[in-house]
């Protein structure tokens, strides 16, 4: 009921274009026949979400059409009526429903073997309130404005499913969520591998090896027999159509470029600055030609294609191999050292932060889709525990810049501070008897964030390089922020792999 409230206050707020996207494909789907849904461009927000997510539109529009009907008319662009943002605000908050079972269901499979006598010392309680307080969901949701609440919703579910042994909801909730919007392709790895070692073999060997004759065919058939339905269901009107090239094209738009508008702090944007590091230095020491190079290449914060100027230009094949490369440890370790559930969330979150990492075109906001898997696990072990809060807290300030407006600083500036005040006292608390979470340089880099937050913030509008490098403020949390995520990344590969090989040490 607290955060609903809260939910309920960021209703007036400052809300982004995705609230005009979103009013636009409203109206496409309410007011447009399917054959017209994947063409429709009379607005630049077009349609790129899989179908089922157009179809959930097209049922908020028959609500949407008693709030008031002119949010439905395709032409209308812009358009921002009271009674518009307060349906629309009120639909994210209400299909947050999803997201508030599903957290219900993930506490019920932790671990009660840290249960302390006082409620807010629990486990359960403590995950909860991480999940349901994520600081990065409130701000992206429900003021900058998505439906990731729900989508999210849907992922831990099937987190939940499979963690119960439920294998096959679990992979229909997935199969379903991949529908509504493509991006937790990234971590369909995971599930993958999960699912044919954990439900199509059925038993295992003493030592943790795969018993071949266990293999079942029929668990692989009903597995088969999901992913088709539901992919039959979403995709074969449009296929019926002859459409389904162009639904393809809407949801894959590698013209789009590299990198967001926003910089995601990832490995891009640290090979970007190296890019600009270079050119500078090419220029002053006269290797590079200043009339052949594009000004603000790669920072003009502009959602398009662009050449690097020193380093190897990057393609969509070269970032999808990389991301191949990254995630292929963390399904090796699954595979052959499954570990149950844990090895399950280990492996989702690896891939989501390897894709992250090296994906084509990604949003600054994906990086929720690691930290809150990566919420589970943060209960269980002290190690996870300090990783968590590393790429928690690095990950959510870089959400920062997407609430630019004055009025929005301070709200962001003390959700940001309670959520993280309150995941280190309730993780240090949880894990008292172990060494500390953090050690002396991650506490120092952290704290760093405060001068970095205050000079793009306070600091840089004020001097006369805002005019003439407006884009420093992105580049320098970008930059910074990427160093934390890369560190997470790499400190939680470290993690798994050598949680893997002290398993195979103990077994011998």
């Amino acid at each position: 009921l607290g955060v609903s409230f809260l939910k309920c206050l960021f209703i007036p707020a400052y809300y982004s274009t995705d609230f005009e996207v979103h009013r636009n494909w409203l109206a496409i789907t309410h007011s447009l026949p399917l054959s017209q849904w994947y063409y429709e461009t009379t607005s630049e927000w077009t349609l790129d979400y899989p179908p089922f997510f157009a179809w959930f539109e097209c049922a908020l529009s028959h609500i949407a059409k008693y709030f008031d009907p002119q949010m439905l008319v395709v032409e209308n662009l812009n358009y921002a009526s009271r009674a518009t943002v307060f349906f629309q605000r009120l639909s994210v908050i209400f299909t947050d429903t999803l997201f508030i079972y599903a957290v219900h269901e993930c506490c019920r499979c932790v671990n009660g073997k840290r249960a302390a006598k006082d409620i807010l010392e629990r486990p359960t309680f403590i995950l909860a309130v991480l999940l349901l307080w994520n600081f990065g969901l409130l701000i992206v949701d429900h003021i900058h404005f998505q439906y990731n609440g729900f989508l999210f919703g849907l992922m831990l579910l099937s987190v939940a499913r499979l963690c119960q042994k439920r294998y096959l909801e679990g992979a229909l909730l997935f199969a379903v969520l991949l529908h509504f919007k493509h991006i937790y392709i990234y971590v369909a790895p995971a599930y993958g591998i999960y699912l044919l070692r954990s439900y199509c073999f059925t038993a295992n060997n003493a030592d943790g090896s795969l018993k071949w004759r266990s293999f079942s065919f029929l668990h692989v058939t009903l597995l088969g027999l999901i992913v088709s339905l539901v992919s039959a269901l979403s995709l074969g009107p449009f296929l019926v159509l002859g459409q389904l090239p162009q639904v393809i094209s809407r949801l894959f738009p590698f013209k789009r470029g590299l990198c967001h508008a926003y910089w995601a702090p990832n490995f891009w944007a640290l090979y970007n600055a190296m890019d600009k590091v270079l050119t500078v230095l090419g220029l002053k020491c006269n290797f590079l030609d200043s009339t052949k190079i594009p000004k603000a290449s790669m920072t003009g914060g502009l959602v398009q294609e662009f050449q690097h100027t020193v380093l190897p230009s990057v393609t969509p094949l070269a970032t999808l191999i990389c991301t191949f490369i990254a995630i292929l440890p963390s399904v090796f370790c699954l595979w052959f050292k499954p570990q149950g559930p844990r090895g399950f969330l280990q492996c989702l979150v690896l891939c989501a932060l390897s894709s992250f990492m090296f994906g084509w075109h990604v949003h600054e906001k994906a990086i929720l889709l690691a930290i809150l898997p990566l919420s589970l696990l943060s209960i269980q072990k002290a190690k996870d525990a300090g990783i968590y809060l590393i790429l928690a807290t690095t990950g959510h300030f870089s959400l920062f810049p997407l609430l630019f407006t004055p009025p929005e600083l301070p709200i962001k500036i003390l959700l940001m501070l309670l959520f993280t005040v309150y995941s280190f006292s309730s993780l240090k608390s949880l894990f008292r008897r172990e060494k500390p979470l953090l050690n002396w340089l991650e506490a120092i880099y952290l704290i760093q964030l405060v001068p970095l937050e205050i000079f793009c913030e306070i600091i840089f509008p004020l001097t006369p390089w805002k005019r003439h490098f407006p884009f420093v403020p992105l580049l320098l949390t970008s930059v910074y922020c990427a160093l934390g995520i890369t560190y997470a990344w790499l400190k939680l590969y470290i993690s798994v792999l050598t949680e893997r090989i002290s398993v195979r040490q103990k077994a011998e």
